[in-house]
């Protein structure tokens, strides 16, 4: 884990060096001062000697601000170390995370993967600067006070080693109690961050239903337990002070007690005993720091651990070593495909799937719900890996192609239509990032969005919200449509994508694809008889598996399911009439 994560340290290793490189420096100097203390008060005080008073004060005020330089620069450098470390570590999570395909990004969860991009990247930039300097200035100002206090007199000196032992073993009690609670504390926030996410995707859905308290009451639950698990390991982490407390004071204590009793025996100067109090208040204090670093770490070891599972994850669809760059057509071939989602083949969406299309046929696929449609057409630009057999397009098995030059060519718009933030001009050219105006208003046309977007206050440069919120969906489905066709692609899949426009609207889609684009392959997936019966092949789908093919006279004649569905759907639309 800990060589994953700093992989990421990069360009900040000279920072993060010298760091404490500056905080040894700084340590030295803490140590020194109370020796030149007792120096000045039983060499230059009590003898009155007034010369040694100023030299020793002027080694004093050099040495303190010596010490203040050296602890500047490894605040700056330990700040600039870890916010670079931290920003490197987002970095490489989200560069990661778009090399993940489909069946990653389902492993980890949105939730999880934003959680662990923010709070645990914090945790794990706030747990590095203490370990720059605080896990440096702790043993070193330990070992030097150590050095110092048997310097000055080592009988008094073995109280702090005495000490040890039991710090250590309560520390260690208090580790491996905490961790644990820790790491069901973060596996909780992602449900945290589910719950919102949710709710704020959702809200409108909240609000029509009238469902606000509901949904208080599940952000209250998890809130509750998160409440718990933190109070519960602060409750355990609250011991360390305590143990830490009664060390000093008994080392103090003692120190006064056998000092004072060397003092009157002549075998020690008030100047000394006074260096051994602050030598005591020094080694404490640093072994209490390296408790509280101790801590950080305890909490940042579980966000250390979930952000190298992002890391260290692998991708199951990779290149091969020689991949094909260029796609000859627009004809698909499954062969023997079979698909599952866990891939375990008892547990199979897709059974025994077979079939051709030649380039620039239009095809159609209708099934009930259920019947994985998008998961045989989400094999075609490889979001999916088959699990068993072989999908071809251009008549190379898509494993063989680079999946850039794979998908470049496949133009695909999902059931759920995505439009990001920005203008109607930035979201189209998501398709092509160089497509000129005309063209924008081109593809516009052939998805019948030219229409809408001419009546919208600033046409092309009005701004589309997060998600598209302030477009219909019938209107974001046309967008998108427009968004693919800028790809020029061989291959169009629309995914239920005409579900939400007008039947008139979408036969002039229909329409628009024949006349325009006729050497692009064209798979429409629709619950819409209308939308598939000019198919030159439809493809019924039932249960994962491909109950019939033909064309709409073809299935009208021979198909139960098809005739089943064109039948409600006439009724229904006699109905409408």
């Amino acid at each position: 884990m800990v060589k994953q994560l700093l992989k990421s340290v990069r360009e900040y290793k000279k920072v993060s060096i010298m760091t404490p490189l500056f905080v040894i420096g700084e340590s030295v100097m803490e140590v020194l001062i109370p020796f030149f203390m007792a120096d000045l008060l039983d060499k230059g005080i009590t003898d009155g000697n007034m010369n040694y008073i100023l030299k020793m004060g002027l080694i004093l005020c050099i040495s303190a601000v010596i010490s203040l330089l050296f602890g500047a620069l490894a605040g700056k450098f330990a700040a600039d170390a870890s916010a670079g470390f931290a920003k490197n570590l987002r970095k490489d999570m989200f560069y990661k995370v778009q090399q993940f395909s489909f069946s990653n990004i389902d492993k980890f969860s949105t939730s999880s993967l934003v959680t662990r991009m923010t709070t645990d990247v914090t945790n794990i930039q706030n747990s590095y600067q203490m370990i720059l300097r605080i896990a440096v200035r702790a043993p070193s100002m330990m070992i030097f006070a150590m050095i110092m206090s048997f310097t000055v007199n080592a009988q008094l000196a073995w109280i702090f080693v005495a000490c040890i032992p039991v710090l250590a073993v309560a520390l260690f009690i208090i580790m491996k109690t905490a961790n644990p609670i820790f790491q069901r504390v973060f596996r909780t926030y992602d449900k945290l961050n589910n719950v919102v996410q949710e709710n704020l995707y959702g809200i409108r859905v909240v609000k029509s239903f009238v469902r606000e308290e509901h949904e208080d009451e599940k952000f209250k639950n998890i809130s509750d337990i998160i409440y718990k698990l933190f109070s519960k390991a602060e409750k355990t982490l609250m011991y360390n002070a305590p143990v830490m407390q009664f060390c000093v004071y008994g080392c103090i204590i003692g120190i006064s007690w056998f000092g004072s009793n060397l003092i009157v025996g002549g075998s020690m100067t008030t100047g000394e005993l006074m260096s051994m109090i602050t030598y005591t208040m020094q080694i404490l204090m640093s072994l209490m720091m390296l408790s509280m670093v101790l801590v950080m770490i305890t909490m940042s070891k579980a966000s250390g651990e979930r952000i190298a599972e992002v890391l260290s994850e692998e991708t199951d669809i990779k290149d091969n070593d020689n991949p094909v760059y260029e796609v000859k057509n627009g004809d698909i071939s499954f062969e023997n495909v079979n698909f599952s989602y866990a891939k375990d083949m008892n547990k199979l969406c897709l059974k025994d799937i077979n079939f051709e299309i030649k380039s620039g046929e239009t095809i159609g696929i209708i099934g009930g719900t259920g019947s994985s449609k998008s998961s045989l057409v989400q094999l075609i630009p490889r979001l999916y890996n088959a699990t068993d057999g072989r999908v071809l397009v251009g008549g190379v098995d898509v494993k063989d192609y680079d999946l850039n030059a794979l998908r470049d060519n496949v133009a695909m718009v999902l059931q759920k239509n995505v439009l990001f933030s920005g203008t109607i001009k930035e979201n189209l050219r998501w398709g092509c990032k160089d497509a000129s105006d005309e063209d924008l208003i081109r593809v516009c046309k052939l998805a019948q969005a030219d229409d809408f977007i001419q009546r919208m206050p600033d046409k092309y440069d009005t701004y589309i919200e997060q998600g598209g919120t302030n477009v219909s969906g019938g209107q974001r489905q046309r967008l998108c449509i427009a968004r693919a066709l800028l790809k020029k692609p061989k291959i169009l899949i629309l995914d239920d994508s005409t579900s939400a426009v007008d039947t008139k609207t979408d036969a002039l889609i229909r329409k628009a694809f024949a006349e325009e684009i006729p050497d692009t392959t064209k798979i429409i997936i629709a619950q819409r008889i209308s939308s598939v019966q000019d198919a030159d092949k439809i493809i019924v789908m039932d249960g994962g598996k491909i109950n019939a093919t033909g064309t709409h006279d073809e299935l009208l004649k021979s198909n139960k399911i098809y005739q089943e569905v064109y039948r409600s759907q006439q009724k229904g639309s006699d109905g409408n009439a």
